[in-house]
């Protein structure tokens, strides 16, 4: 087995390190595991990090993570508020750990684990802005330092509430300008995110109700039925028999009949009105005001078997 000795430290075993890590399912088992892996001293810390970057060394990328995993347990704690499974945010860190060891550079002075918070925080804030909600709360610079700050700072206001003897649940106009000002915001974006992170997730489909009722919920106006395939085609079906359709059918009629037709059910004049009337009809072809009633219907119904055939 090869070791990796400092002048100050014990060795650390590296033939195969992640066999210290228990199997995954059981959390606590993982966290008591990491928090009895040996620590790094400054000079084994510098010694790994100018292996990786010099040679690739993977044994000494494995050191690195191992001996900080406990840092990323004790960040993913800050947290847990959030309603998401610790073991969820501990991956992320992880993450953000493996991240910052590829890019630390030892001869900057700057202990890794300074380095890798960073890095740490940035994945798990990314995990939380994502499955926080279903709807993102926080996309831009501000509202993202907001998300994060916005809980801690409205509890201290609480805090020093309760001291003076009254309690909110809403930001006063004060501690608005005071939070807009220590986090470098506009106070719109600060009431903005407070009314974000007040609204409760509600549920697309309501929970079946114990009297046996219908209950609605917001999917019941939510969804567009306009767009749905069944109605779509039917849309396409009829727009194809008021153009093309209609156009053939009118083809079977003869002249007379299909200038009836136009003029008592297609003709629209300027005033809205429609076309000529039966009696007008009946006058023009010398008829009675029943024969053109007659040759109406018998032209729709010629009509209406071509439609058909077209369909």
């Amino acid at each position: 087995m090869t070791t990796l000795t400092g002048t100050s430290g014990a060795a650390l075993a590296v033939a195969n390190p992640w066999s210290l890590v228990p199997p995954l399912g059981n959390l606590d088992a993982y966290i008591t595991a990491v928090n009895r892996m040996p620590l790094l001293t400054a000079e084994q810390e510098r010694d790994c990090a100018r292996q990786l970057r010099e040679n690739g060394d993977l044994e000494a990328a494995s050191q690195l993570i191992l001996s900080h995993l406990r840092l990323v347990v004790s960040v993913s704690r800050q947290y847990l508020g959030y309603g998401l499974p610790q073991g969820d945010l501990i991956q992320e860190g992880n993450v953000g750990l493996m991240k910052a060891v590829k890019r630390f550079d030892p001869e900057q002075g700057v202990r890794l684990v300074s380095y890798a918070l960073h890095w740490i925080k940035a994945e798990i804030h990314e995990y939380i802005l994502k499955n926080w909600r279903m709807v993102k709360v926080a996309t831009t610079k501000a509202q993202r330092k907001l998300f994060f700050n916005l809980r801690s700072m409205k509890q201290g206001f609480k805090a020093e509430s309760a001291d003076g003897g009254t309690h909110r649940e809403t930001l006063s106009e004060q501690e608005i300008e005071v939070m807009a000002r220590e986090l470098n915001v506009k106070r719109e974006d600060v009431i903005e995110m407070e009314t974000r992170l007040s609204g409760g997730d509600v549920a697309l489909e309501p929970a079946p109700g114990d009297d046996g009722e219908e209950h609605f919920g917001p999917i019941a106006y939510l969804a567009d039925a306009s767009h749905e395939p069944t109605v779509m085609l039917e849309h396409r079906q009829r727009d194809r028999l008021a153009s093309d359709g209609l156009s053939a059918a009118l083809e079977v009629l003869d002249p007379r009949s299909r200038r009836i037709v136009q003029e008592r059910w297609l003709k629209v004049n300027d005033d809205n009105t429609g076309g000529m009337t039966l009696h007008e009809l009946a006058a023009e072809y010398g008829v009675s005001a029943e024969r053109i009633r007659q040759i109406e219907v018998a032209a729709l119904k010629k009509m209406k078997l071509a439609l058909a055939e077209y369909a």
